[in-house]
């Protein structure tokens, strides 16, 4: 009997020893879980906190970002029956909604050589020089401000490879039976990088959405916003309008394609406010450098 009350008692000191042990578990991993995903939180925050831009790293990204645009961009295949089945097609839904007057565009511009071959210059060199020049003011006077535009920009580009790619569509110029004028061929001007000698190495199907517009957007909401003289807000304004205008007497796009770029905009601050909880221009302007500040003690 006595090995059995033995027995009996190691049997319920293990017994009521056991949840003793288990509840001390679990006090010690909460605090753990809880300090990882603090953690994890933390380190999600400072991803999305806005920092001082590194200029080397900038150059490279857009670099290497607009590179690989363009090698997709021209790599969709050319789908030419699918691209012109589409322009008939988007012609004739302007024609339905009244707005189908690319072509007294076209022709009323092209009548004007000077202004014609101004456009042309214009379609081929601002869509660039704009863009990179308001990211470099963004950069040098708004760097709090320049990620969150930077990714709205990068957005709004990368959805539109999509459309490119899901939506071949020929130019209004490449209509057969319509009477565009190719403004660039007549002329002599190199003002698209789809007509003439260079047209072997450019996608002339991907005129669906307007990157023109797109980027030209980007660059006038981001000056009205932020630019100081009233002139340069002026200008913020005009410069998309004149695009527009730019992008239908060259005969290189639709109305509805400048919608389309509009469309991947949207998408591209979509993106942007998603990340940083802000759109650009509600970001501090300036933000602390990751030096730390010197302190400064009187001197005795």
């Amino acid at each position: 009997m006595g090995e059995a009350t033995v027995r009996t008692l190691e049997g319920s000191r293990t017994a009521a020893s056991s949840p003793i042990g288990e509840r001390s578990d679990h006090p010690a991993e909460e605090p753990r879980t809880r300090s990882e995903r603090s953690e994890r939180w933390d380190r999600l925050n400072r991803w999305r906190t806005p920092r001082r831009p590194r200029l080397w790293f900038e150059i490279l990204l857009i670099a290497v970002s607009y590179w690989t645009y363009s090698l997709v961009r021209n790599a969709v295949p050319e789908q030419k029956r699918a691209a012109l089945s589409n322009a008939d097609w988007i012609w004739r839904v302007e024609h339905a909604l009244g707005i189908a007057v690319e072509k007294t565009v076209n022709h009323a511009v092209n009548s004007v050589e000077w202004l014609i071959v101004g456009m042309n210059y214009y379609y081929a060199t601002l869509h660039f020089i704009v863009t990179i020049g308001v990211l470099v003011w963004l950069y040098r006077a708004h760097p709090g401000r320049y990620a969150a535009a930077r990714l709205a920009l990068f957005a709004t580009t990368g959805v539109a490879l999509l459309g490119y790619y899901l939506y071949p569509l020929a130019p209004p110029r490449l209509m057969s039976g319509e009477g565009f004028v190719d403004t660039v061929l007549v002329h002599g001007t190199w003002g698209s990088m789809a007509s003439g000698n260079l047209a072997s190495v450019s996608n002339q199907y991907a005129a669906m959405p307007s990157m023109h517009i797109g980027w030209s957007v980007w660059c006038g909401l981001i000056i009205a916003a932020l630019a100081r003289p009233p002139w340069a807000k002026v200008l913020g304004v005009l410069y998309p309008a004149t695009t527009l205008l730019v992008i239908v007497a060259t005969a290189n796009h639709f109305w509805l394609d400048a919608v389309g770029g509009l469309l991947c905009l949207a998408f591209g601050f979509a993106v942007s406010f998603a990340w940083y909880a802000h759109l650009p221009h509600r970001l501090p302007r300036h933000v602390p450098t990751d030096e730390p500040e010197l302190e400064l003690r009187p001197v005795a």
